[in-house]
């Protein structure tokens, strides 16, 4: 993989779009839902029990990176980890990928839509998915990198519809704001034009305008601050790897965490926890944290007293 592109996908908050693979049989409990206008999206659940958990992969990854691990991470991952204890459901965004982009039938399981797709239609593109399948609300969204913004927008939308959110080193609103302070107009525009070459192999591949879903998040973070719910916020304990000579990755490392620290304010009594042997995907390399951390917030929304009683979270 190119360096801009490992900039865009690890720097820039985005997910990493090669996992390693996922387990035996993925796909197996999958299914493809008609949401209307002749489009359908790839859908898969599992497990028993409410509130139902929603996954929400980061950019470019379609719903089978929450069921893949890091070399050497024993099992289980995250989807069948959270399916030991309720339902959840991961599914494809148009154009995302999952073990390799040269390989066609490992691309996105949804129909392609024309790229960049505006944030309100992806948020728009979850509810009827939800509502098609007749996935019964209200829901826990645990979403990682770009995810964490379409998680928020969703509940924007449809506050009566989350109960409960868990950010996996999710992306803040202020983060190009940062970017833009940081690096030379050369290096952002590396940034910004990273996923050029992915869309060669790939032409539907999955492009967002980050600088407009932040500004939409924004908007409606000051119109509608987030109703109290349980929230927990995992925060990476290792940088990302940046291999561009002169990058800020320290400078750029510390201001991560300070948005992150800001995540956990977006809700009284929300938990936030650093994933000390965790990079970006905290979901692969610490899949018992996120695992632990979603069924916190389950329990809690099941009964409020279980969460506003406690101060942390969580220990695997």
């Amino acid at each position: 993989m190119a360096a801009a592109i490992a900039l865009l996908l690890a720097a820039a908050g985005c997910g990493s779009v090669a996992a390693s693979a996922p387990a035996p049989g993925d796909g197996d409990d999958g299914r493809l839902v008609d949401i209307g206008g002749g489009r359908r999206l790839y859908l898969e659940c599992r497990g028993t029990g409410g509130p139902t958990v929603v996954l929400i992969a980061g950019y470019g990854n379609r719903g089978s990176a929450w069921d893949a691990l890091s070399p050497s991470v024993p099992p289980p991952a995250v989807l069948p980890g959270v399916a030991a204890f309720t339902r959840v459901c991961a599914y494809d965004r148009p154009g995302t990928i999952g073990e390799s982009i040269d390989d066609p039938a490992d691309r996105s399981r949804s129909d392609p839509v024309p790229q960049p797709r505006p944030a309100e239609e992806t948020v728009a593109d979850l509810h009827s998915l939800l509502q098609a399948a007749q996935v019964p609300g209200p829901y826990v969204l645990a979403a990682h990198s770009l995810g964490g913004h379409y998680a928020r927008l969703f509940q924007a939308a449809h506050p009566d519809d989350v109960a409960g959110m868990v950010l996996v080193d999710a992306a803040h609103e202020r983060y190009d704001d940062e970017l833009r302070s940081l690096l030379t107009p050369e290096q952002f525009a590396d940034v910004q034009s990273s996923s050029s070459s992915l869309r060669e192999t790939y032409p539907d591949f999955e492009l967002v305008d980050t600088e407009r879903t932040g500004a939409l998040v924004a908007r409606a973070r000051a119109e509608g601050p987030l109703r109290p719910m349980p929230l927990a916020v995992l925060t990476r304990g290792r940088p990302v790897d940046v291999p561009l000579p002169g990058f800020p990755v320290a400078e750029l490392e510390q201001r991560w965490q300070a948005l992150q620290d800001d995540l956990a304010t977006l809700t009284p009594h929300a938990r936030h926890i650093s994933a000390a042997r965790s990079g970006h995907d905290i979901y692969q390399d610490e899949p018992a944290l996120v695992v632990e951390a979603v069924r916190q917030v389950v329990t809690g929304a099941q009964s409020p007293d279980t969460w506003y009683g406690l101060t942390s979270c969580c220990a695997p």
